[in-house]
């Protein structure tokens, strides 16, 4: 019988630990005036990873932006997102082009 709290502790330590968990992630963000098109003004991004239609939040030298995922990539290597030309305006980084981002 003692089995049976141990496993349901297992489980509910398991389920909460997934839950909790951010993946954050920090590289290098680069920007695009191409692909899908989106919503006037919305501001989306590309990620290799994160499903299509999650919010990620992308901060850049005290700046934060949130922005859908809608498209796949970066496909250069280092980089970890690409921004759409509105998210990268709201971030600060038109003039740099490539810069040190973190995301979650």
């Amino acid at each position: 019988m003692q089995a049976q709290p141990t496993l349901l502790f297992c489980l509910t330590t398991f389920s909460l630990s997934a839950f909790s968990v951010a993946h954050a992630e920090s590289g290098l963000a680069s920007y695009y005036g191409y692909g899908k098109a989106a919503r006037s003004g919305e501001l989306t991004c590309a990620h290799r990873t994160r499903p299509f239609g999650s919010v990620l939040k992308v901060s850049y030298g005290g700046r934060t932006i949130q922005c859908r995922v809608n498209d796949r990539g970066p496909f250069i290597r280092g980089r970890i997102v690409d921004l759409s030309v509105p998210a990268a305006r709201a971030l600060g980084m038109m003039s740099a082009g490539v810069v040190r981002v973190s995301v979650e």
